[in-house]
Formats: C-alpha cells, sequence, structure tokens
C-alpha cells in the first residue's frame, strides 16, 4: 500500500521539496497543509503570474508543463520568449527571512525539470531566472549537464519517497528543521520522546475555538464574517479567519454557506447537546495521512497494549498529581495507590487489566474530589456530590464535570481530525460503543488537568456557582449564564501555557492535545517507536 503509483505524476515542487527536507516531501504527499509567514509571501508574490492574463507572444505567463518520461507535472510562473524563438525560464520567488537574493539548489532544480518538460515539449530553452519579489532583482541560474543529471536523480529520490509505506525519519539538530513551514506538524525533536535542547518551539494552532452556545441562535458567513444572530439581535461577529474550529452546543443552526466555508478551509465543526455529549462532526474529505489512517484501523483491530497502556497510565498518574496538589484534606494514602494502579497499568498484561486498574483508580480518585472545592464556596456543591456519574446526572457537580469532559472531547476531536486520524478507531475504548474511540483514549491523559481544573477553579472561585443551574423533578441542569461561564473557564484553561513534562518548552493545553495526536501518528506511520502521555508533576 503506496501514498503514489509508479504511474502516477510527481509535481517538479515535490522534487524541489525533497532537496530540502525528504521528510517535507513525505508530508506534503500525504496532505499536511500548513500556513507561515513565508508561504504567504510567496503566495502573494505569485499572484501576478497565477492569473493567465497575458497572451502575448513574448511572455506566457503560469504555463503548465509535464514530462511524460520522466513523470512530471508542473507550472512555469513565467516563460519568456525571445526573438530567436529561444526560451527563458522565470521563478517568482519571496524570500522574506533572507537578506540577499540567494538562489537554493531547490529553486535550480525547480528550473532545470521546467525546462526539461519544455525541451521534451519540442522548445529550445536558452536560460533560466530567479527573480525575487521582495529584492526586486532577477539573478540568471546556470543549468547545465551537472545540474540536470543531479535533478534526475532526484525526482528518483522523490517518487521511492512517495511510494513508500513508512515515513521517512526527520531530521536531527538540523538548522532547516528551525525555518521549516512543516516543523509544527513534523515534530522532529519530539520523535525522540526526550527533552529538546534546541530552538525548535512548536506553535498553536492559528485561531481560536468559537463556541456557539444561545439556544435559538443562528451563524452564517457574511462578507467573510461569522455572524450570530438570535431574532433580530446580533450576537457575535467575527472575521472567520480568527477561527480554527467550531463547537456548537444544543439547539443552534448553521447556514450551509457557513459550512462549507468550513470544510473549505480545513476547519472542523463538532455539535455536541446542552450536556456535553458529542453528537457529531462535519469536516474536509481532503484530510492528510490516509494511509496512517489505514494502518490505524488495523492497529485498532489487532490491538496495539503499549499505547493503551500509556494512554491510561498517564491519566491515573496525573490524578494522583491533582490531589497532591489540590486536596484540603490529607489524601497521601489515595495518592500511594494511584501510584501504584499507574505502574500496574503500565505493565498490564491485557486491555481489561488496563479497564481494572483504570475502574479503580476512578473510584478512588472521586472518592476524594470533594476534597478538591474549597469552602465555603464549593459547599453547596460537595453537600450534593453522590460520587461520579455520566449520563443521568442529577448533581451540580457531575452536570459541569460532563459539560467540560464534552468540550475536552471535542477539542481531542479536532485534535485527531487535524492529524488525519479517524475518531472511532482507538485502542482503549471500543469502536464497537459508537463513539469517538480514540479521541476518547486521548482525552484521558487530559481530563485531571484541563477538564476537572476547569471545573474545580470555576467554582472555587465563585464563577460557577449553584444560582446558576436551574432544578427539575430533582435534577439539576446548567442556565445559560452558568453554561456561558463554565466555557468561558474550560477556555481560560485549555489555552493556558504549561512546561511540556517530555519536551521541556512552554505549550498551551489545546496545543499540548494536537502534538500528543502527532506522537500516537507517529507511532502508527513508523516514525517513532514508542509513545509516552503527559504526566503533570
Amino acid at each position: 500500500m503506496t501514498i503514489l503509483s509508479e504511474s502516477d505524476p510527481i509535481p517538479i515542487s515535490a522534487v524541489a521539496h525533497t532537496v530540502f527536507c525528504p521528510r517535507r516531501t513525505w508530508l506534503e504527499a500525504v496532505g499536511e497543509k500548513v500556513d507561515s509567514e513565508a508561504m504567504a509571501a510567496g503566495f502573494i508574490a505569485h499572484g501576478g503570474v497565477d492569473r493567465r492574463v497575458d497572451d502575448r507572444m513574448k511572455a506566457r505567463r503560469s504555463v503548465e508543463v509535464v514530462s511524460h518520461r520522466l513523470g512530471l507535472i508542473g507550472k512555469c510562473d513565467v516563460v519568456q520568449a525571445g526573438l530567436d524563438g529561444r526560451l527563458e525560464v522565470v521563478e517568482f520567488k519571496a524570500s522574506p527571512l533572507r537578506r540577499k537574493a540567494v538562489v537554493t539548489e531547490a529553486q535550480t532544480v525547480q528550473l532545470a525539470l521546467q525546462g526539461h518538460c519544455l525541451e521534451e515539449a519540442g522548445y529550445i530553452v536558452s536560460g533560466y531566472a530567479v527573480y525575487f519579489t521582495n529584492h526586486h532583482a532577477s539573478v540568471s541560474v546556470l543549468v547545465d549537464s551537472a545540474v540536470r543529471m543531479r535533478a534526475t536523480e532526484l525526482v528518483a529520490q522523490t517518487r521511492r519517497i512517495v511510494s513508500s509505506e513508512t515515513a521517512p525519519p526527520p531530521l536531527v539538530g538540523d538548522l532547516r528543521c528551525g525555518r521549516c513551514s512543516h516543523a509544527g506538524v513534523c515534530l522532529p525533536e519530539e520523535r525522540a520522546e526526550a527533552p529538546i535542547r534546541g530552538q525548535i518551539r512548536v506553535s498553536d494552532p492559528l485561531g481560536e475555538t468559537l463556541h456557539l452556545t444561545v439556544p435559538g441562535s443562528r451563524a452564517s458567513l457574511s462578507h467573510g464574517r461569522i455572524e450570530v444572530v438570535r431574532s433580530d439581535e446580533t450576537l457575535a461577529s467575527l472575521p472567520i479567519e480568527r477561527v480554527n474550529s467550531v463547537v456548537v452546543q444544543g439547539n443552534v443552526d448553521l447556514s450551509s454557506g457557513l459550512l462549507r466555508d468550513l470544510m473549505w478551509r480545513g476547519i472542523p465543526t463538532v455539535w455536541t447537546t446542552y450536556r456535553g455529549s458529542v453528537v457529531g462532526a462535519a469536516l474536509s474529505a481532503r484530510t492528510p495521512n490516509g494511509q496512517a489512517r489505514v494502518r490505524q484501523h488495523v492497529a485498532s483491530a489487532d490491538g496495539n497494549l503499549e499505547l493503551a497502556r500509556e494512554l491510561v497510565a498517564a491519566k491515573i498518574a496525573n490524578q494522583a498529581t491533582q490531589l497532591r496538589r489540590g486536596a484540603r484534606d490529607d489524601v497521601s494514602d489515595v495518592v500511594v495507590q494511584l501510584r501504584r494502579l499507574a505502574r500496574d497499568c503500565s505493565a498490564a498484561g491485557s486491555v481489561p487489566e488496563i479497564f481494572g486498574s483504570e475502574g479503580l483508580a476512578a473510584s478512588l480518585y472521586f472518592s476524594r474530589f470533594p476534597s478538591l472545592l474549597a469552602v465555603p464556596r464549593g459547599g453547596p456543591f460537595m453537600n450534593t456530590w453522590p460520587g461520579r456519574q455520566g449520563r443521568g446526572a442529577d448533581d451540580p457537580l457531575n452536570v459541569a464535570l460532563n459539560l467540560a469532559y464534552g468540550l475536552l472531547l471535542a477539542d481531542s476531536v479536532r485534535a485527531v481530525h487535524a492529524c488525519g486520524l479517524d475518531p472511532h478507531a482507538g485502542f482503549v475504548h471500543s469502536s464497537s460503543r459508537n463513539k469517538p474511540a480514540l479521541a476518547l483514549d486521548l482525552m484521558e491523559q487530559f481530563r485531571p488537568p484541563v477538564a476537572d481544573s476547569a471545573v474545580l477553579n470555576a467554582i472555587n472561585n465563585g464563577e460557577l456557582r449553584p444560582s446558576m443551574f436551574a432544578t427539575a423533578l430533582g435534577g439539576w441542569r446548567l442556565r445559560d449564564v452558568g453554561r456561558k461561564a463554565l466555557v468561558t473557564a474550560y477556555e481560560r484553561r485549555v489555552t493556558q501555557q504549561f512546561r511540556h513534562p517530555i519536551f521541556g518548552y512552554q505549550v498551551t493545553w489545546r496545543r499540548a492535545i494536537e502534538v500528543q495526536a502527532r506522537m500516537v501518528l507517529g507511532v502508527l506511520d513508523g516514525t517513532q517507536p514508542i509513545y509516552k502521555g503527559i504526566r503533570i508533576r
């Protein structure tokens, strides 16, 4: 099973990526698309030549080319014809990070292959140049027999890369990674699952999560802005570029135009009930890492005990730390038992054993959960606490926890989708339950430090109060004001930075969820041998 068959043409741009980094070629081939300042500058630089409005004989813009002999397709920015009919190929480039207009090997190879395609079509190419838009300078490029031979070798190498069943290893300690637009999805330094001493730092996804929570409201797209309206009142208006995911709670309507644009942009939308249960998701069909997704389903069916162990062991360890840090009572005995259960889980011989450790740990953790509440603000929540309840919870603390877990699950679904993996093929939770099993697996380690912390902080700070709940027939549910308060507390927590316990750099919790999803992807695509969960200290 390969990404590309032997007969499929290779984009010339992919060969240029191979010069820079073979793994970059792989990431592009499997559909990993990212934005960066340099890429935006390049897009603007090509704006003039990508519009084929110049029909003069002397210069043609955006000329599509092909080589059947080498199996290439591509596009020349500008092809100029001299009086003698000979052609000059000009590539437009933006180099916002460079002080000088210097032609790279990748650009030379790209020009050489474009020239090869034109010559195969019967034209004579006598000149090559790169025009640097930010320097307003044109630099001539020599394409001799040595360059042509090197370009041909790179075509063969690129075909081997994109036809391989496994991803190439990342570069190690290489300066190129620091200026690569794909560093945030490649995570080259993180693959060793060890502290990072270099200067590469992952960035958070551009934009923010838009939570739609007001019953009876409608979100639509108008002139590039998401407008949220109820009756004749405009509740919110923001540019769609600010959004990287949308969470819809309850009875909120989305226009088809907005949904279409969100999918075109690759922005996932997740629907939940008012209580936080995830109902479904919508995303673009053009997701990356399709081959890894196939492997994920095979591994899910066959089982991956090491992954399952670590996903749950990290959760139990974080439960112990949460109690140790925040309990107002002496919980040292429970913390010791939780640490032992985390070790037992790491050595479990089967998934049922893992579930046994997890169940016992949950019982211990939630038996002391009220000790994490401050008195008097947490008193009413503490007094009505019956123990942990999921569906059908009839006390305010469990209702709040269920909503926070729903928000965390929505973030986990988004992170899994960002990697191109299937949220429903997991390693701990069973796919037969018709729930997003992998997203549930991924979120386990984040329950105590993110969702539990958000609820506890909201209660202890007085942001979430019993008056924000409504009671009916003995049950509790959040009023709109309470839901808004809890969503605000959750967003504050998930966007808070912390020092990653494995890699050592500062990262937000939301970005950490995607980093861990990409660590799962690394195990599946052969990039790294093991997976390590996040354990707070």
